[in-house]
């Protein structure tokens, strides 16, 4: 039997699986670790606290697989996309990492748009200048620690830092270059007009390559510190979203997923590139050689019940470690008593400001219509309702679009709670469907290094002879009926608070 490791740096921690080549896991764990926000609107992590939850999950499910380590022929890696590793000469981390929810760029946004025109950078970018996305955080560093900027001799994304620990190559692939706006997304190449405008030296970027291509190999101090052989084979892999699309099947035209993590993602495969001339929505390379993907993103969907749980629902938490179940079985249960609507209170889910449809980094959360009357049980039912009416915008945008997001899968890890999906479907007024397996983007990469090891000739080929689907949740028109007065009132609410969450900012 042939196996496969796939490896995902996500943002509360890093997961590695191990695959045989039908897709079955054999062994699967996690470490967490700690993000860290040193001002209001600040988000960072440190890249070695990666490595060492890589380090240790490949070695757990090496050792829990009890295989030999002579079947495992290669790694995928997927990870959190657009967050800035700065190193040295010497390949040392200069700073800690500025990641993708980090807001304090706008100022830099500003920059960008005037350096190159805003029409030009959509044009190869396909997206306007965002505070999330990686070219930002470097023009931040440069002006605000030019001591830092001198130093730095290469700039990674998270996983590729991590490829970089693996294999001693400075590599990337074309689906997480794209969220680093320095990208020619039609192209599929670093573009030398963005970066001569932006002053960005294009030897402290990576090697681009295609998602299943070999990028490297793992070295000998890898390989001793896991226990796993040394020149195992280490594929491109993907964007955290862009290989929950290979984990999910979503490679070909007229397939969506939506991912509920940290953040949430309303995601369409296209096998041609289209733009939405607004910015709403952000065009990207994927996993597919030489395809394409639309995605919208809501950037405080788990983060936004996680920051409730850690907050109001200490209670449910000692319950819940009491009856041996997860917080959130029991969160779901009390949202579960609770009507549509919530009591007539919604939750606008923007913690770290927002990118679709809004690209407003001062937009924050907000509950509105509180009254006496709410509980507990309210204020969890109406997040739960917040973030789904914000993936049900980033919907309509590919409508607009023309871009068919109704074959509906469904992962992450709001897509355990039932409640949630009979939501989402609800809202949306699609079934929803949960894969058979769980594992997202860690499962995406392990067939990404399938192909990579010619296990299988294309992605479309590995996914169609692994990807099962599991639950189907079926959207209730009565429900859905009952949802779409509420869904309008929330779309009122921020053009209404725009300019108040500017004088916020500006206080």
């Amino acid at each position: 039997m042939v196996y496969t490791l796939g490896i995902d740096i996500g943002t509360s921690g890093t997961k590695t699986i191990l695959m045989n080549q039908i897709g079955e896991v054999i062994a699967s764990y996690t470490v967490e670790y700690p993000l860290y926000q040193p001002q209001n609107g600040y988000a960072e992590q440190n890249p070695s606290d990666w490595y060492h939850a890589v380090v240790d999950t490949v070695a757990a499910v090496v050792k829990n697989s009890g295989i030999s380590k002579d079947e495992i022929k290669g790694i995928g890696l997927s990870g959190q996309m657009h967050g800035l590793v700065m190193l040295d000469e010497n390949g040392e981390v200069i700073r800690p990492s500025i990641i993708w929810c980090d807001g304090r760029t706008a100022e830099q946004c500003v920059e960008i748009t005037n350096l190159v025109g805003a029409e030009k950078l959509l044009s190869i970018t396909a997206n306007p200048a965002i505070a999330g996305f990686t070219a930002a955080k470097i023009m931040w560093v440069k002006k605000y620690e030019p001591q830092n900027y001198a130093k730095c001799k290469k700039i990674l994304l998270p996983k590729d830092y991590i490829r970089y620990m693996l294999t001693g190559e400075f590599a990337t692939e074309v689906s997480d270059a794209s969220g680093m706006q320095l990208l020619d997304i039609k192209n599929r190449c670093w573009s030398d007009e963005v970066l001569e405008k932006l002053d960005i030296d294009k030897a402290l970027l990576a090697t681009v390559y295609e998602s299943p291509e070999v990028t490297g190999k793992v070295t000998k101090a890898f390989a001793q510190a896991t226990g796993i052989n040394e020149g195992i084979i280490v594929v491109g892999g993907a964007g955290d979203n862009a290989a929950a699309a290979v984990g999910t099947g979503v490679v070909e035209d007229s397939k969506a997923f939506t991912t509920i993590g940290t953040s949430g993602v309303l995601y369409a495969h296209t096998s041609t590139m289209k733009l939405d001339q607004k910015g709403r929505v952000h065009t990207f390379c994927s996993a597919v050689p030489n395809e394409w993907h639309v995605m919208g993103v809501t950037q405080a969907a788990g983060l936004s019940l996680k920051w409730l749980r850690d907050t109001l629902c200490q209670e449910e938490i000692d319950y819940a470690e009491q009856e041996q179940v997860d917080p959130y079985v029991i969160m779901d249960q009390l949202a579960k008593k609770v009507p549509i609507g919530a009591d007539k209170l919604i939750y606008l889910p923007y913690l770290m400001g927002e990118r679709t449809p809004h690209l407003d980094t001062n937009a924050r959360g907000v509950f509105f219509g509180l009254s006496a009357v709410h509980t507990k049980a309210n204020f969890i039912r109406a997040v739960l309702e917040g973030v789904s009416y914000s993936l049900r915008d980033c919907k309509e945008v590919l409508a607009e679009m023309g871009i068919d997001a109704n074959d509906m899968m469904i992962c992450g890890g709001g897509a355990k709670s039932p409640l949630w999906r009979q939501m989402l479907a609800d809202i949306y007024g699609v079934d929803v469907v949960v894969p058979a397996s769980s594992e997202g983007a860690a499962l995406g990469v392990a067939i990404l290094a399938m192909v990579g090891i010619g296990q299988y000739k294309t992605v479309q080929q590995a996914c169609s002879a692994i990807i099962k689907k599991d639950k189907v949740t079926n959207a209730n028109k009565q429900s859905h009926d009952q949802y779409e007065p509420f869904y309008r009132l929330y779309r009122s609410l921020y053009p209404s608070l725009k300019q108040s969450y500017q004088q916020l900012n500006n206080i």
